[in-house]
This record gives structure tokens, C-alpha cells and sequence, in this order.
């Protein structure tokens, strides 16, 4: 039995299952994340007259024209891609050569934009050209007696612009549309029986855009899992809440082409990422920030509450949290030059970057390193079934939506108890409402925020003892909120005053 594995063909015997397929491949999908199945495609599909053309400057989308070019187009498809541009003017940019059974002819012919033409240089059928039209013009492409139009260009029309000599067609792939497929269903049942010739999908594949650095980091703070939580559907597209609210700046605008990732960056929505299913309009409130490669069958099978798997390239580089020795020899081996700032000595950590984001290091080859000793780093746990509301509070004043390390400045100090003051004041607009209050002692190493019946609002606190009385922030339990623990509990002992210590989330 032969089956399709993320576009892998592989052999199973008789009677193979979902689990046997996804073994043999080497796929590992995240946990709890679904499993694309498509059974067959129909007909009509597999005679489409539209194809997606991946460059190395983004994708074209054409439409085949009813025409006898049709034949040389699918006897050709194999040779055009691979092709650079040969040229490239106001007028239009050809892809070539590569050698096809066009006829040719010397006469001048009108093109309008967006027209596809098939044209012999030289007037040699070997080396014909792929010619994308830019404006209107009137030229000699050594095109058949008709003109050579071969197609239209109906998507991605930003990225023809865009072209240079140099740039290739990385791939050439036929658009199947959803409604020709005659069986589908997204899964995590390993058991589940395979026929032959089932095509099945286990992840999208992501490529970051480099224009949106700050966006595109966003977008692999809401992935470092290698997940992607699908929070709504829609025809167009699948989007997920988990950075809801928290700001990002605007970098970049393109039509928002099948598979193309947006974030929003103002009005209702703010923070929400979506992953495009069918094409539509640029939109101000929308920076494009990456594109799906491959998986896109996937994203068309999820569904409001299920996991997909991500895979993004370039990978992220977030140094935070990791020993200053390991950083420094992972930074050395991709040729990245560090400058290193604060304590240096064998218990270094590091708490901070600059720049930020994976994109601007990864452009300017070196990042600055902060550090501090590891007695200053304190490891923690949270409660994201308890505390969801006070936690979404906690994770934006300390970074720890979008880093994996955050800073607690040191408020005030006093009799085995520490209150923390975060460095951003949200609580003029994050809800701090009670939430999972304590009802009896409260351990010892127990993280508290005073919510709203507190004097003072959104202070955090600890204590390094069990307390019968009142909540880790020196609040009475109605006014204190229980989101998490201290995992080293011994490092807060000389913390003082005005001192900055750093949390480490440790998720499950």
C-alpha cells in the first residue's frame, strides 16, 4: 500500500495504520496536535488551470488560459521550474530558458499587464521564456502567431514587481480547491485504518519575512511550543487569541494571499494571528509577518480548540534563561558575534538580548548579551487553570507572554515576605477581579496578586512561610489571587530592597 506523508511517498503493508504510516516517515506531530487525512481528490482537481509559483521573492498565482499553450505549459512544468530571471524591465520579467515544442514567429505583438507570454529568444525553441507582463507595451518575443498568451497573473501580483535578475521559481504547484476533495478529517487517532494512495499531513511548514522583524518574533513567541492553538474559523482563515491584546507594531503590507500569516495591530483584534485559507485584500490593520510553505491542507482541517504543529524557519534565537557558557558557544557556532553585559562568572545566566527578535540578529550577526548570577533567576510555576484571568495580568507586566524570562523589580521587604512591583502598570486596563482565592493555609512559596478589593492593586508576593491568615502579598484572601509557585523558594532569602530578581517559567 502507498501513502503520502507531507508530500513523502511510502510503502505499508496491508492493513497499516495511522501510527505505522507516521512511524515509518519519521513524522512526529506535538502532542494533543491533529493529523491531516485526505482521502482522494476529485477530478476536477487534478485538471486545474491554476498554479501557484513560489519565488525567491514570494508567490505568483496563475490562471491557464483556454488555449493550445496549455499542452506546452503541462509538457514543460517540470523544466520551468528551477528557471532565474533572464531579464527584467519596466516592461515585464522572463524566466528561462528551457526548451519546449513552442512555434514562433517575428512579429510584434500588444501585451497588457498581468499577462503571462510564451516566447522563443532568438527565435530557438530551446530557449524559450517564461515572460511576466509588467505595463502595457507592444514587443518581439518570438511568440507564436497569436501573441503567446499563456495565462493571467490573479495573485500575488506585489511580489511580480519585486523581481530581478537572479530571482528563481523555487516550486510550481497546482491550486486544489477545498470542495474537489472527496474525503477529509483531521485527527489524533493513531489507529485509524489507511487505504492506498491516502495523502497524509502532519504540519505547516513556516517561512518568516524579514521585513517584520517585530512581527515575526510575535509570531514565534505564539509557536515556541511548535504549536499553533486554532482559537476561530472562518472561510478564510484560522486565527488564534493567545497573544490577544498585547501590542505590535505595523511593518508590513501585501495582499493577504492563500497561506500568508498576518497579525493584528490595531482596533478590535489587536494581537490576533491568522493563517490565510483563501485570498484576500491588503489591510492597514494587518502586518504580514510570514507564509506557510507547505501544510496548507492541514490549516484547512483545523478546528476552534485544536492544535496544529509548527515548524518555522529561521528558527527562534532566545538566549534567555540559558547559562551565559551555552549561549555564547551556540552563538559562536552560527557565526554570530556577542558583546556580553553584567556578571560573567561560571553561575552567569542570561536575562536579556539586544536586538530582541531572531530577525534583526540573525540581519546584523551580533547581539548583546545581559547576564546575571543564577542565584537571581528564579524558576516558577503558574496555575493556567486556575488563575487564567490574573495570569493574563501577570504574563503581560512581566514579558512572560512573549520571553520565556521576566523581570520583577523588589517593592518592599519584611518578615519572610517579598512584594514585587511589576515595571509595567497594566491596571487601569487588565482585569484583576478575585480569582482562585485562597480558602484555607496558604503554602509556603505561594505567588499571589492583590486583586481589586486590595488598597493596592496588582502587587505580587511571596512568602517564605505558610500563612493561615492572610495571602502572599500581605493581603486578606478576598483580595488575594493565587496563580502560581515558587520552585526555589531559597534564592528569594537575600533579596532586598530595590533589587531586580528575574523569574523563569517552567511550562509543562
Amino acid at each position: 500500500m502507498r501513502v503520502f506523508v507531507d508530500g513523502r511517498e511510502i510503502e505499508l503493508g496491508e492493513g497499516a495504520c495511522l501510527g505505522d504510516a507516521l512511524v515509518k516517515a519519521g513524522a512526529k506531530p506535538a502532542n494533543g496536535a491533529i493529523v491531516g487525512v485526505v482521502k482522494g481528490r476529485g477530478e476536477r482537481s487534478r485538471q486545474t488551470n491554476s498554479y501557484w509559483l513560489n519565488t525567491t521573492k514570494g508567490k505568483l498565482r496563475i490562471e491557464l488560459l483556454n488555449a493550445d499553450l496549455q499542452k506546452v505549459w503541462h509538457e514543460s512544468v517540470g523544466k520551468i521550474q528551477g528557471c532565474e530571471v533572464i531579464w527584467a524591465s519596466a516592461d515585464g520579467v522572463a524566466f528561462g530558458p528551457f526548451a519546449s515544442s513552442i512555434s514562433f514567429g517575428r512579429e510584434a505583438h500588444e501585451y497588457n499587464r498581468w499577462e503571462v507570454v510564451l516566447g522563443a529568444a532568438g527565435f530557438e525553441a530551446e530557449k524559450t521564456h517564461l515572460i511576466f507582463v509588467r505595463r502595457r507595451h507592444a514587443a518581439v518575443y518570438g511568440a507564436p502567431i497569436d501573441g503567446g498568451r499563456l495565462a493571467h497573473v490573479v495573485g500575488g501580483k506585489n511580489t511580480l514587481d519585486r523581481l530581478e535578475t537572479g530571482d528563481k521559481i523555487l516550486g510550481i504547484e497546482p491550486v486544489v480547491e477545498w470542495q474537489d476533495l472527496t474525503e477529509k478529517l483531521a485527527t489524533m487517532d493513531q489507529s485509524l485504518p489507511l487505504e492506498d494512495g491516502m495523502e497524509i499531513f502532519t504540519q505547516i511548514m513556516v517561512e518568516l519575512i524579514e521585513d517584520a522583524p517585530e512581527g515575526a518574533e510575535f509570531f514565534l513567541a505564539l509557536t515556541r511550543d511548535g504549536t499553533f492553538k486554532v482559537d476561530s474559523v472562518s472561510s478564510s482563515y484560522i486565527s488564534s487569541d493567545q497573544l490577544l491584546t498585547e501590542p505590535i507594531v505595523f511593518e508590513h503590507r501585501e495582499p493577504r494571499l492563500e497561506g500568508v500569516v498576518t497579525v493584528r495591530t490595531s482596533g478590535r483584534g489587536l494581537g490576533r494571528i491568522f493563517i490565510y485559507k483563501a485570498d484576500r485584500t491588503s489591510n492597514p490593520g494587518h502586518s504580514v509577518v510570514a507564509r506557510v510553505n507547505s501544510g496548507m491542507d492541514l490549516v484547512k482541517l483545523a478546528e476552534p480548540g485544536q492544535l496544529v504543529t509548527v515548524r518555522v524557519k529561521p528558527e527562534r534565537i532566545i538566549l534567555m534563561g540559558s547559562k551565559l557558557a551555552d549561549a555564547l558557544s551556540l552563538l559562536k557556532v552560527q557565526g554570530i558575534e556577542s558583546e556580553v553585559e553584567g556578571h560573567t562568572g561560571d553561575d552567569a545566566v542570561v536575562v536579556a538580548q539586544d536586538p530582541k527578535t531572531t530577525m534583526q540578529i540573525l540581519k546584523n550577526r551580533k547581539v548583546k548579551l545581559v547576564a546575571i548570577p543564577a542565584s537571581r533567576l528564579v524558576s516558577i510555576e503558574l496555575y493556567d487553570d486556575k488563575a487564567p484571568k490574573t495570569l493574563d495580568y501577570f504574563r503581560h507586566v512581566t514579558g512572560l507572554k512573549e520571553r520565556p524570562v521576566g523581570p520583577l523589580p523588589v517593592y518592599f521587604v519584611y518578615e519572610n515576605t517579598f512584594l514585587f512591583k511589576p515595571q509595567i502598570d497594566a491596571v487601569s486596563y487588565k482585569e484583576l477581579l478575585p480569582e482562585n482565592k485562597p480558602t484555607g493555609p496558604v503554602p509556603a512559596g505561594t505567588i499571589g496578586v492583590s486583586n481589586q478589593v486590595a488598597k493596592k492593586i496588582g502587587l505580587v508576593g511571596v512568602r517564605l512561610v505558610q500563612d493561615k491568615r492572610y495571602g502572599p502579598s500581605g493581603e486578606k484572601f478576598e483580595a488575594t489571587n493565587i496563580i502560581g509557585r515558587v520552585l526555589e523558594p531559597e534564592k528569594l532569602q537575600e533579596v532586598k530592597e530595590g533589587e531586580t530578581i528575574y523569574v523563569l517559567e517552567v511550562r509543562k
